[in-house]
């Protein structure tokens, strides 16, 4: 290792590297395609000097900034926060760049096989109790809001929709309510948006459940809007409404339930308003 480098600041022509080279082992994992970390690693080291920790440690923290953003990330380089701004400057610069398609990932074809339980479908990620971003985290995430871009992905969504309206399906056959299965309607598709819901189906009692479904590429924690039609139908419908938020789409699906009252779960904040004379 270059000893010139140990213990420095890394330099923005560092930060575009590892940054440019984070992205490509990242397409080509969404893509399906075999690549080697300890090569890329390796490459980096040859460029900059550092040492393998510390390039492994900078992936890791453009995990964690991808995180904020709702985006995927490279599984084998767990989140790791405490990043300087340089970093959030160099992956801003990255995105001006390569243009804002580059967080729209497209996401992978979902199989779902005949095992119900293929959809894991776990407890809802706890408020988060760690300090607030940084105002320069703050701000690129504005930039490239999550939620608003996963609203705006209609594909996204309705596949989405798609995948629990079958996993509702299955659940009910494997229970051996044949008769219920053949009930659960797609209503979004079938009666189209505004009912406050996507999916009626139902409990293996027959217990109604109508299912707003919220879908991602992002993690668990992405924020999403929520309309006021929504929730107001939560409130009326409380006994039978549910919120599934669809996590992690375009690599592994996983999502978690949640109930009325959405406030005991959620912090609600209002994005616009509806003006009238």
């Amino acid at each position: 290792m270059n000893e010139e480098v140990r213990g420095t600041t890394w330099s923005d022509r560092e930060i575009d590297l590892i940054v440019t080279d984070y992205f490509n082992m990242l397409t080509s994992e969404l893509a399906r395609r075999p690549y080697v970390k300890a090569e890329h690693n390796r490459a980096l080291r040859d460029l900059t000097g550092r040492a393998p920790g510390s390039i492994e440690r900078k992936h890791q923290n453009i995990s964690a900034v991808l995180v904020k953003l709702g985006r995927p990330w490279i599984v084998g380089y767990k989140p790791l926060s405490n990043f300087q701004n340089a970093l959030i400057d160099g992956i801003e610069r990255f995105l001006a760049a390569e243009g804002e398609a580059t967080l729209d990932v497209a996401a992978a074809p979902v199989q779902v096989v005949a095992d119900p339980a293929s959809l894991w479908i776990g407890p809802p990620p706890r408020r988060a109790a760690e300090p607030p971003d940084p105002p320069a985290l703050r701000r690129l995430i504005r930039k490239y809001d999550p939620a608003e871009r996963d609203a705006k992905n209609r594909k996204l969504g309705k596949e989405g929709e798609g995948l629990i309206f079958e996993h509702e399906q299955r659940i009910l056959f494997a229970a051996g309510r044949d008769d219920l299965a053949k009930r659960v309607e797609w209503t979004s598709e079938v009666r189209g948006d505004g009912a406050g819901y996507d999916i009626r189906s139902f409990d293996a009692d027959g217990r109604e459940r109508l299912i707003e479904v919220k879908t991602t590429n992002g993690a668990a924690i992405t924020p999403f809007f929520l309309s006021e039609n929504e929730r107001a139908f939560s409130e009326e419908r409380a006994d039978a409404f549910r919120l599934l938020r669809l996590y992690g789409f375009a690599t592994q699906p996983a999502a978690f339930e949640l109930r009325a009252p959405l406030a005991d779960h959620l912090r609600l904040s209002a994005t616009n308003y509806r003006a009238t004379f």
